[in-house]
């Protein structure tokens, strides 16, 4: 009958200029789709040279690379007897493109350019390519010489087109594209298109599968058709996790879901479904239908092959499913956790090295170590060969084979609890046992002599000693001090990182971690250059909140009861002298704010986008049952006078795993000035005025207020102006 067709789709760990493993990914990812039946299989966007290139991009080096591995997948006989949608990017009249390659057999039948490109947030690709604006045209791709001698063509089809075989219609969106006001598949679902392919490069933020998912479902619903989404997974070489999601709809019911997190490179999901299911569901929707007939069409590449088999009577169709969504906490715990294990096996380090201070947040960084050290346990158990292979290079022993995870952490994680004379006892006890009870390589400090000799330096020096505020020092000798604390930590963990192995007669050396979360950076409450400086962060891009809940859910996850007397525990820095040895620094008297209060204030700055005015507005309706305008105001004052104060720690903040949409990181995601004028005059005046109106109002009386309605307002510009001028 030839109705029913077995379509593939992937997640592919690509790594950024990695062509020779990319090229290994995806011609195994073909080659297992082909096993499952399928005749079209699609990949991820940018596959063939990896998503992250970033300024690579403008290099003649990737695209030739690029064109070499097109060439070598063309030849290579895994992908004969299948259609192969790849991505990689390509210039045609002098133009680069982040393009879709589609051949079948050793020939090229198109090539479709992305439209529309990701530009905000973590993507910049209108830095590196140019959007096909030329809607429903194509002109002819003269091919390299090198694809000529072996496709022997000389040119292909390039641009808005869609693709026609035997039995169906195909037609491609690139990533950004599903999320346009105006998503190509409306148009292309109208003109007739049954199967639309989306190759996408999308990365992980905490509670952002859902929006994916709603995309794709309501494409397919509101439409009719069938639609694949493929997608990146891994850390292809910075701060973002791609995290997979690859999946398969038809009208409106999901068939195929991928993992989120997972350490398998390669990952394909195939669906046989009807394509009469989707004529039937199209045909009943009268308002589609009058749509349909005015569409301006595509044009169409035909191919002499067909996505169905001709006896497929007996075939069976997959069923639809339910998609199954983590919880925050289990993102927490997973994504990161693979980061990590992408970011060591590729930098060929050969463990961590954490600063444990018996806070919430290490802990949090340690307890994603471990659940790395599970992942890693049961993908070897489930007979994963190449995680086998990377634990026995990283542990340099190639017999090794990992079967519990605290030892397997014991081999990778070595903790550190640094004490000073601020330090309490509870907190050197709940860093040792957590470290006992997760197995990491243990260390215990004491950095008073190392103190005691850079502040003998400086008595030596200038002649005087500063003092702690509780000895009656200033409160900048007071800081000083505990900048020196955190700092000689910072240099203790290096060393540390370097020669730990060495001391002990192992290889290699250690990448360090750091434990800011992203709450804490946000308003600078950090030394930089502290224990904060490290080379990649898991929880920088995490709040406090979650973390909290995050630490909670491993108590049970992990069996790890200490973790209980941490969250109960206040949160402490512990750089200040203890007061009759009990703990007398509290992180949120530090900060003059909670962290709940910073997670508002920082959603509000980055989401909502507003400056410190519209903050006050927006927080004299969320706050009105717990604070006073004059309250608000202040609160608002406090944290930009901080945070601008601060901003230029975030010039040399630590890379962190990219997980909440309100990171203050400076490299690409926001970009701000760091020297402001921390006073904020104008925008404190514009507050301080709202305030005065706010009091006076409630002052008045009934009649008072209905005068003052009445009166002709000044210009607020006036109101501000000094009365002088």
């Amino acid at each position: 009958m030839g109705r029913k067709v077995t379509v593939a789709t992937c997640a592919l760990n690509q790594w950024a200029l990695d062509f020779e493993g990319n090229f290994q990914r995806i011609l195994k990812s073909i080659q297992i789709a082909k096993g499952k039946g399928a005749r079209y299989r699609l990949g991820p966007e940018l596959e063939i040279c990896g998503y992250g290139c970033w300024d690579h991009y403008h290099e003649s080096d990737t695209l030739l690379h690029s064109l070499q591995i097109l060439a070598a997948l063309l030849d290579s006989p895994v992908t004969q007897d299948i259609i192969c949608d790849v991505g990689m990017p390509i210039m045609h009249r002098n133009v680069r493109y982040n393009c879709r390659v589609i051949f079948l057999n050793r020939k090229i039948l198109l090539i479709r350019p992305k439209m529309a490109l990701a530009n905000e947030g973590n993507y910049r690709e209108l830095r590196w390519f140019t959007p096909w604006a030329r809607s429903r045209q194509t002109e002819e791709y003269v091919l390299p010489r090198m694809l000529q001698d072996l496709t022997k063509q000389k040119t292909v089809p390039f641009g808005d087109v869609v693709l026609a075989t035997q039995d169906t219609c195909v037609g491609s969106e690139i990533c950004e594209e599903l999320w346009t006001p105006r998503s190509p598949h409306v148009d292309m679902g109208l003109d007739g298109v049954e199967i639309i392919t989306n190759a996408s490069g999308s990365h992980h933020v905490l509670r952002k599968a859902h929006t994916r998912v709603d995309l794709v479902t309501m494409a397919t619903s509101k439409n009719g058709g069938i639609y694949l989404l493929a997608n990146q997974k891994g850390c292809d070489g910075d701060r973002l996790y791609y995290d997979g999601c690859a999946m398969i709809a038809m009208n409106g019911s999901i068939f195929a879901q991928g993992t989120q997190f997972s350490l398998d490179d390669v990952e394909v999901l195939t669906a046989t479904l009807d394509l009469e299911d989707v004529r039937s569901y199209r045909a009943e929707i009268s308002s589609r239908n009058l749509e349909a007939t005015r569409v301006n069409p595509y044009p169409r590449v035909t191919v002499d092959f067909a996505l169905s088999v001709s006896e497929d009577l007996l075939e069976p169709v997959s069923e639809p499913m339910e998609w199954t969504y983590h919880t925050p906490e289990e993102e927490i715990s997973l994504g990161p956790a693979c980061w990590l294990w992408d970011f060591l096996r590729r930098s060929k380090q050969a463990g961590f090295f954490l600063p444990l201070s018996g806070g919430v947040d290490s802990a949090a960084s340690a307890c994603i170590v471990y659940s790395m050290c599970c992942l890693v346990c049961d993908a070897v158990k489930s007979g994963n060969q190449q995680v086998l292979t990377d634990v026995q290079n990283l542990v340099d022993e190639s017999s090794y084979t990992p079967r519990d995870p605290r030892e397997l952490c014991g081999r990778l994680l070595t903790t550190c609890y640094m004490a000073s004379e601020n330090s309490s006892q509870e907190t050197h006890s709940r860093a040792t046992k957590l470290a006992q009870l997760i197995g990491s390589y243990h260390i215990s400090l004491s950095i008073d002599t190392a103190v005691k000799v850079v502040l003998g330096i400086f008595s030596l020096v200038t002649g005087k000693l500063p003092q702690f505020s509780a000895h009656g020092g200033s409160s900048r000798e007071n800081l000083a001090l505990q900048n020196v604390q955190a700092r000689i930590r910072m240099v203790l963990a290096y060393l540390f990182a370097q020669l730990s192995l060495w001391s002990r007669g192992a290889r290699g050396s250690l990448l360090v971690l750091g434990s800011a979360n992203v709450d804490e950076s946000l308003l600078g409450y950090l030394t930089k250059y502290d224990c904060s400086s490290a080379d990649i962060n898991p929880i920088g891009g995490i709040s406090k909140t979650d973390l909290r809940a995050f630490v909670q859910f491993c108590t049970e996850r992990f069996q790890l009861p200490v973790l209980q007397t941490i969250l109960s525990a206040p949160a402490t820095a512990e750089l200040e002298p203890l007061a009759d040895g009990q703990v007398s620094q509290m992180d949120e008297e530090d900060m003059g704010m909670t962290y709940a209060e910073l997670s508002i204030f920082g959603r509000l700055r980055k989401v909502a986008k507003a400056g410190p005015y519209s903050m006050f507005c927006k927080l004299l309706n969320m706050w009105r049952d717990n604070y006073t305008p004059t309250q608000v105001a202040e609160k608002v004052k406090l944290f930009f006078s901080k945070y601008s104060m601060n901003r230029h720690k975030m010039t040399t903040l630590t890379p962190a795993y990219h997980a909440e949409n309100y990171s203050p990181d400076d490299n690409r995601f926001d970009l701000r000035p760091f020297l402001y004028n921390t006073r904020w005059p104008w925008q404190f005046l514009c507050i301080d005025n709202q305030v005065l109106q706010l009091e006076r109002k409630e002052s008045q009386t009934q009649e008072e207020q209905v005068l003052e309605h009445l009166k002709e307002p000044s210009p607020i510009w006036k109101q501000l102006l000094p009365k002088d001028l």
